[in-house]
């Protein structure tokens, strides 16, 4: 009977304490609490190895405090994992492209490679992932030429895009105008997404332009009043 007891504590009450465990420090997580819910996270995780939440979270911790490797190690782990989950390379290639934005621009460069492989096959494994999509429009825009930035390509992504959300689609191609300084297009795309969505998001994208690029402060003035309606 003792021996039955023994074996009842251990596969109900590990279990809920574990659980408890996750929530609180899930819970500081999201109080931006990071330091606190790292060693919280990290405890979890030499309790139990396996558990990809908590490495996917300590991932997520290390990118907020800017630390790139820390953040590369859990993300390599979850996609060598889990090869079929988007998500999981989407960041991977973020962290990894945050990593050479601090690095020497000849370090950076033997990491576009991998950042590219990382974002095309998160669009490839899932094709209604918005952000790898915005990620790889900004990576072709961004990168000069001479290094595997293309228009064509940022397009190709601004195009599915469109497919997948009207708003992110004319947003994408709003930036990809706004970058070469095509100003009158980017107003038109900027100002579709504007009356399709309404958010604060594409008022914003659409007030900066009138204000800081096509320098219309009546056009920018209008907008903000009637947004703020």
């Amino acid at each position: 009977m003792k021996y039955f007891s023994l074996i009842v504590f251990i596969t109900i009450v590990f279990p809920m304490r574990a659980q408890d465990a996750f929530a609180k420090a899930e819970q500081l997580f999201q109080q931006e609490k990071y330091e606190e819910a790292k060693k919280s996270f990290a405890q979890l995780l030499s309790n139990n190895p396996n558990n990809y939440k908590v490495k996917e979270y300590l991932g997520d911790i290390a990118g907020h405090q800017k630390k790139w490797d820390e953040a590369l190690y859990y993300y390599k782990a979850l996609k060598n994992q889990f090869p079929q989950e988007a998500m999981y390379f989407y960041k991977f290639g973020g962290a990894l492209g945050m990593k050479a934005k601090s690095v020497s621009k000849f370090k950076a460069l033997t990491m576009l490679d991998d950042i590219e492989t990382a974002f095309c096959t998160a669009a490839r494994l899932d094709e209604k992932h918005v952000d790898c999509r915005w990620a790889l429009v900004m990576f072709y825009i961004e990168l000069p030429g001479i290094v595997g930035g293309s228009e064509k390509k940022a397009q190709k992504y601004a195009n599915e895009l469109m497919r997948i959300s009207k708003v992110d689609g004319y947003l994408s191609k709003g930036y990809i105008d706004e970058y070469y300084e095509r100003y009158d297009e980017a107003e038109k795309n900027y100002t579709r997404a504007y009356e399709i969505g309404h958010s604060k998001i594409t008022f914003q994208k659409l007030y900066n332009l009138y204000l800081n690029k096509i320098r219309d402060k009546a056009k920018a003035n209008k907008l903000k009043e009637q947004f703020e309606k």
